[in-house]
């Protein structure tokens, strides 16, 4: 199970009734945020999710309404008597905006530990989910990011009797770990069929669409993507900050077979994005326009 909350739906700037975009991820019991924009502890707050608990904050990239709640909440999470290090994933040159930024959140009791991205394409774990790092498409290098969740295949208790395998080490080849038993060894793919469909969550925003973000969202559950233009006529607004249309995303979400999509990083300038979502789901059936603290859980299926 991996848990959604998109904290703020703002791109810009944030509004009295738009948070400036942060997006929560939690998984077995472990919680991840990508971005974190002015007043975003205040956003965890109101979404009733804890700033203690957070494991690593990525950023996609260095433009403040991304990383500019970054003092407050290491502050905030200091007041919450965190003393575990928080790890920050974070685009080149990002170390050194970090340690300015911490500069006014000085003397915090845990270690913040920061990791630059140094290529196009990057994995790797954390809280239990495989992550992806995708360069995208921006005025400046910024990265989108997807998150795994794999399943593995269903233990078979006929097939591991008949093996004498006796219950206690069930969990032992469940993880993935051979064992022996009548003195002959037992591997995992002798009791465990083949890998189930995971989960997948996919985040891009502050960028045009490319394939490299259409193979990063490939197949994803939920795909929460910028859409900063609702009209048409912005098209070449779009392409000259760098950013993308509704109908730019949602194209993007059906190239990829993902099965829901949520637009994010409105412009100031759109007052109601919501109604735009009849004439984006032409393009994209399954498409959300969602308001700040919007939240899903993402579920294995049965």
């Amino acid at each position: 199970m991996i848990d959604v909350c998109l904290l703020g739906t703002g791109g810009t700037m944030p509004l009295p009734q738009r948070a400036l975009t942060a997006l929560c991820v939690r998984c077995c019991g472990k919680s991840l945020l990508v971005d974190c924009g002015e007043g975003t502890q205040v956003q965890l707050r109101r979404a009733g999710l804890s700033m203690h608990d957070i494991d690593a904050i990525l950023i996609t990239h260095l433009h403040a309404d991304h990383i500019s709640g970054l003092p407050g909440l290491l502050l905030s999470m200091a007041k919450s008597e965190r003393k575990e290090r928080v790890m920050m994933i974070v685009p080149p040159g990002g170390t050194f905006v970090v340690r300015s930024l911490c500069v006014i959140s000085a003397n915090l009791p845990f270690e913040v530990a920061v990791t630059e991205l140094r290529s196009a394409h990057e994995e790797f774990t954390l809280a239990g989910l495989r992550v992806t790092a995708q360069l995208a498409d921006h005025s400046v290098t910024c990265y989108a990011y997807s998150f795994a969740l794999p399943r593995p295949g269903r233990f078979n208790p006929q097939k591991a009797s008949l093996l004498g395998v006796d219950v206690k080490d069930w969990k032992t080849l469940q993880r993935g770990e051979s064992i022996t038993a009548g003195g002959k060894k037992i591997t995992p793919d002798m009791v465990i069929g083949a890998p189930r469909k995971g989960l997948k969550l996919a985040y891009c925003t502050d960028t045009r669409p490319t394939a490299e973000l259409v193979a990063l969202a490939k197949n994803a559950d939920l795909l929460v993507c910028e859409g900063m233009y609702a009209e048409e006529d912005k098209l070449p607004m779009a392409k000259k900050k760098k950013h993308m249309l509704f109908s730019e995303a949602a194209r993007l979400a059906a190239k990829a077979g993902a099965r829901e999509l949520w637009l994010t990083h409105f412009s100031p300038s759109l007052d109601n994005p919501a109604q735009y979502e009849s004439c984006v789901r032409v393009l994209f059936e399954h498409t959300i326009i969602p308001e700040d603290l919007q939240k899903t859980e993402l579920n294995f299926e049965k």
